[in-house]
């Protein structure tokens, strides 16, 4: 077992860990979490970031429902929304909200299998850079095993979503107002492609949500292993 160790941050671990101990007895620090523990720990977090992202994204107005994800429109329908109402046009604006998010919801749980099995074919280098990282490792993380590869899984689905919902219709009668009255200047931009973008940075936002209530309170999570390596960086 490789029993190299992670660094030399000195913290106090007072878990219960099934007895009570004399707190002195319980002071742990990374030096006492083997690289192996240590990895096991990240990736028992990360898993349980996964299963909560896309069990409480890939549902009925996951997206929709959540002000930190919601996608919304892009920035330059949002910069000229406040116009395109007052000329009549905002309950297809709320339509065209509605049926971005919808589409991203039905595509998360496509991503439950890639997700975990980056986490299964995590490295000690990664679990050490997320354990002693700042609050975006996990997304970095993420972005870099999967996101590429997510990306191509969630297209098809949001254009099928889009289909069927006729977003693009949506969004084109949105877009031809702004364009007559001099707000679009015409990009080219793939509607699809953007909600897809959208769709992954909310997931990942909302795993490393859970990992950061982790590392605020291991010992309500249950778990030795996460009390054990995420106490010791406490």
């Amino acid at each position: 077992m490789n029993r190299r160790h992670f660094g030399r941050l000195s913290v106090a671990y007072t878990a219960a860990m099934g007895c009570a101990l004399p707190l002195r007895s319980q002071a742990l620090t990374l030096n006492d979490v083997s690289s192996s523990q240590a990895t096991q720990g990240v990736k028992a977090a990360l898993e349980k970031g996964v299963r909560f992202a896309v069990d409480s994204l890939g549902r009925n107005n996951g997206f929709l429902g959540n002000d930190k994800v919601r996608i919304p429109l892009p920035g330059y329908l949002e910069d000229a929304a406040g116009l395109l109402r007052r000329l009549g046009q905002g309950a297809r604006l709320d339509e065209l909200v509605a049926a971005m998010n919808h589409a991203a919801e039905a595509a998360v749980p496509l991503a439950r299998e890639v997700l975990v099995g980056a986490v299964k074919s995590m490295g000690v280098q990664d679990a050490k850079n997320i354990l002693v990282g700042g609050e975006t490792s996990v997304t970095q993380f993420f972005a870099d095993k999967t996101r590429v590869q997510l990306a191509d899984k969630f297209l098809p689905i949001v254009k099928k979503t889009t289909q069927q919902v006729r977003l693009a219709d949506k969004y084109n009668r949105i877009a031809s107002q702004a364009a007559n009255i001099g707000l679009l200047k015409g990009e080219d931009v793939s509607l699809e492609r953007y909600v897809t973008g959208k769709a992954l940075d909310g997931l990942y936002f909302m795993i490393g949500e859970e990992e950061k209530k982790i590392r605020q309170d291991p010992v309500g999570t249950g778990s030795a292993v996460l009390q054990r390596v995420f106490g010791a960086m406490k």
